[in-house]
């Protein structure tokens, strides 16, 4: 009978790039207890055990929505049952980089929409804040509470050919995932749950409550229970799933914008006993759709009154309105220069060398390694406008140019990343598949929590660099070792 033993050994890494368990000495040493647990048992129980995983995603209804795919807008979350191991080694030099990355963010954002001071000292340029579709000057000069842009802050890591994690992305608007996150160790808990007591695995469940206290802990109102509502776009946003999910967990109210009413510059949500007020907003709706009278006219998303209610200081927004321009792709190369600017520190965690096309220089020498570079849009998002230049043809190519030249501030370049694979129980066998890493930070008045844990994403396409589940992604439980 073929037992786990043999999948591990007959287990092929990928040449060039670093995996999660193998080295070129064998296991790595955070998977040794795993590999123990597993190797004498049967491949048939791990078939019972992903069978049993499918069924909990099912029953769970634990979904995201592809618009464009033709059978159907909802599907099941791919999961892989080989959980992601990172050691408390490793978690410990991600939160330093992950908190200093933030800080720094934050005081661009407060800068931003007050002084402008970066702007001022050349640190970064007018015209590329200025041009940033992000950039709101609806919000120059409104004052949040404790100064915190940034309540809740997904940021994506890569891990290169040598093992260091680099920074790909900052999503400080409304990121999504976490409800993944906790869903994948639930579902990890149940189908293995005599792995857990012999990992000594940190617990990702407190950041529903962590989350809520920093909601409670911005009310404007001195109240015992403060008014505090999650404002959804509604039942076809591909994250509805999670909006439910977390509204719940907190056990606060779900509400779309026509559940919500602004009078005498206060926000009140209409309920069967008449009108009561609302404090917190934890928005899931884009800026753009948030109030029809400053932003889009035609936006229903959204609640007539509610930004001039928020410049009263009479209701907090989450996250703030406007930081899409510090998420701007473009900007992200400036967050290093940031570091250094506002807290005379260098920066902990790298970004990915990223050129600006709409530097001269910098676009002729992306055109002439197209093949070697990944090309993005700078505020699009889940893998849009994204060529992989070493899988497109040479027509996809020129379009690519064509479309950069047309617009070049809306697009980087950056050399496609080796990043890391980890094993994935696919067709009955352990494959290496790419991943990347989102661990969530939640900002509050005492400080910065990041949850240990995250969402590891997988490209559950063999050799396939995109880990977006709208581009057929999936993800895996992740574990972050307790100890030094």
């Amino acid at each position: 009978m073929s037992t786990i033993h043999d999948l591990f050994q007959q287990y092929k890494p990928r040449e060039n790039f670093w995996d999660e368990m193998c080295s070129e000495a064998g296991i790595r040493e955070p998977y040794s207890v795993m590999y123990e647990f597993f190797k004498n048992t049967p491949v048939k129980a791990l078939h019972e055990r992903e069978e049993l995983s499918k069924k909990l995603f099912m029953r769970q209804g634990i979904t995201f929505t592809v618009y464009t795919d033709n059978e159907g807008i909802e599907r099941i979350f791919p999961f892989d049952i080989i959980p992601r191991i990172i050691t408390a080694k490793d978690w410990d030099f991600i939160g330093k980089g992950i908190r200093q990355r933030l800080k720094a963010l934050n005081l661009f954002l407060k800068d931003i929409y007050s002084d402008q001071q970066i702007i001022k000292d050349g640190i970064i340029p007018g015209e590329l804040i200025y041009s940033c579709p992000h950039f709101l000057r609806q919000v120059v000069g409104l004052k949040v509470p404790f100064d915190i842009y940034v309540h809740i802050a997904g940021i994506d890591l890569v891990r290169d050919s040598d093992g260091s994690y680099v920074v790909l992305e900052d999503n400080l608007r409304t990121p999504s995932g976490v409800s993944y996150m906790i869903e994948n160790r639930e579902v990890t808990k149940r189908i293995f749950p005599n792995l857990f007591p012999k990992n000594n695995i940190r617990s990702v469940t407190d950041y529903p409550l962590i989350l809520h206290d920093n909601l409670v802990s911005l009310s404007p109102r001195q109240v015992k229970n403060p008014g505090i509502v999650l404002l959804t776009p509604g039942i076809f946003n591909s994250a509805y799933f999670e909006h439910t999910f977390l509204a719940r967990f907190m056990g606060i109210e779900l509400v779309e914008g026509r559940d919500l009413v602004v009078e005498n510059h206060h926000v009140y949500m209409k309920t069967t006993r008449g009108l009561q007020e609302v404090d917190v907003i934890y928005r899931r709706v884009d800026d753009s759709f948030i109030d029809p009278l400053e932003f889009n006219p035609n936006s229903i998303l959204g609640v007539p009154g509610l930004m001039a209610a928020h410049r009263k200081g009479n209701v907090a927004i989450v996250n703030a309105i406007g930081n899409g321009v510090a998420d701007d792709k473009a900007v992200y190369v400036y967050v290093p220069d940031m570091i250094k600017y506002y807290m005379n520190e260098e920066p902990i965690l790298k970004n990915v060398k990223t050129y600006q096309m709409a530097d001269e220089d910098e676009r002729e020498h992306a055109f002439a390694n197209l093949d070697k570079m990944v090309i993005k849009m700078t505020n699009e998002a889940g893998g849009n406008g994204m060529v992989m230049g070493n899988k497109a043809s040479e027509e996809e190519l020129e379009m690519a140019k064509q479309n950069i030249l047309k617009n070049p501030r809306e697009y980087i370049a950056q050399p496609i990343v080796n990043i890391s694979t980890s094993p994935c129980f696919i067709d009955g066998k352990l494959q290496p598949r790419h991943i990347d890493f989102r661990p969530y930070a939640l900002c509050g008045p005492n400080g910065i929590e990041i949850i240990p844990g995250g969402l590891t994403r997988t490209a559950l396409k063999e050799g396939s660099l995109v880990v977006n589940s709208s581009q057929g992604g999936g993800s895996k439980d992740t574990w972050v070792l307790m100890g030094k």
